[in-house]
This record gives structure tokens, sequence and C-alpha cells, in this order.
């Protein structure tokens, strides 16, 4: 990328209207819920084991990690909410700018960015 470019990770809802008004592109990975919590647990098994930094110092624990405040219970409360209000909302005319590309599986993501990279 060259000249006034940027990547935004996350779904953070605060700040997506301003990001996707913004944005030309939003790459949208629409992985299955058992791709999630598998991957999802080995990350936080890992970063509990290695007590890994997970961001601003945090570290991931046992208790945290079987609490209200547990990724894996956010995933869990959250997939089939998401699923839906995401595709639904990029369908709003204010988005009409945005170029979407919609990923399903980890393949799917792998054969798109070697097509970008070239």
């Amino acid at each position: 990328m060259t000249g006034n470019s940027w990547i935004v990770d996350g779904n953070y809802s605060k700040v997506g209207n301003y990001i996707w008004s913004q944005a030309d592109t939003v790459v949208l990975l629409d992985y299955s819920l058992r791709l999630l919590i598998r991957r999802i647990l080995q990350r936080t098994y890992k970063r509990v084991m290695t007590q890994q930094e997970v961001c601003n110092g945090n570290r991931e624990t046992w208790k945290t990690t079987f609490s209200n405040e547990s990724i894996i219970l956010w995933v869990l409360r959250t997939y089939k909410r998401r699923r839906k209000e995401y595709p639904a909302l990029l369908q709003q005319l204010e988005y009409n700018h945005l170029q979407i590309v919609h990923l399903r599986s980890p393949q799917a993501t792998q054969d798109w960015l070697e097509v970008i990279t070239k």
C-alpha cells in the first residue's frame, strides 16, 4: 500500500460508522462457530499456559477463561446475532461505496490473500 492507507481489525461497534464511512473495503470473515470455538480454545489455552501478554499488560487466566468475562462465552453469546447483523448493516445505503469481501473459510481467505498480494 502506498499513500494514505490504513487497516482496522475488529468489530468495534462504537466507531464502526466512522470507520466504514471513511473506508473503501470491508473484509468480513464469516467462519463457522465450530472453527471459531476450536481456535479460541487453542489460543486461550496457550495464553493461559505461557502467560502471554494479550494487550496493555493483561494476561488471560483460568479464572477469566471460565468467568462471565470469558472470550469463549462472548463468542457463544454473540455469534448468531453478529452473523446476521453485519450483512444487514452492510446493505445500508450509507455503505454503498464499500467493496465487501465476504470470506467464509480460512481457505477462501488464503486464496483471496494470494490474489491481492500478487
